[in-house]
């Protein structure tokens, strides 16, 4: 079963490490990432670009389309990037979650992804 890792963090925090903190970092995420290769779990993810370079679209009631640059919500934490991984269990994703970097300085959320029309033939 698939789930996606949502990774939740303070966008300015990376902005305020050292170049070194920096490197450990992306060092961290390139290890946890390459575990999920050799794992056989890994089905995709990415960085996101920052919060600022954000555009919102809403379709009212009355049909109408707004498009909001930025954020729609204002939070502490802001969506950073994902993981998607396919496990036997929410067990399995969860123990996944536990080992990402995020989780240690953000939040990682799990959510089971829902097969919405089959696949084509």
């Amino acid at each position: 079963m698939k789930y996606m890792l949502m990774l939740f963090f303070d966008e300015a925090g990376w902005g305020a490490m050292s170049e070194e903190e920096t490197t450990r970092a992306i060092g961290a995420y390139a290890a946890y990432t390459s575990a999920l290769r050799e794992a056989g779990v890994y089905a995709g993810g990415d960085r996101l670009g920052p919060v600022a370079s954000a555009t919102t679209v809403k379709v009212g009631s009355d049909g109408k389309t707004s498009v909001l640059d930025g954020p729609y919500a204002e939070t502490k934490e802001q969506l950073g990037g994902y993981y998607l991984i396919d496990v036997p269990d929410m067990d399995a994703a969860l123990a996944w979650a536990a080992r990402c970097p995020c989780a240690s300085h953000g939040t990682v959320e799990v959510r089971p992804l829902m097969v919405m029309v089959p696949a084509p033939v």
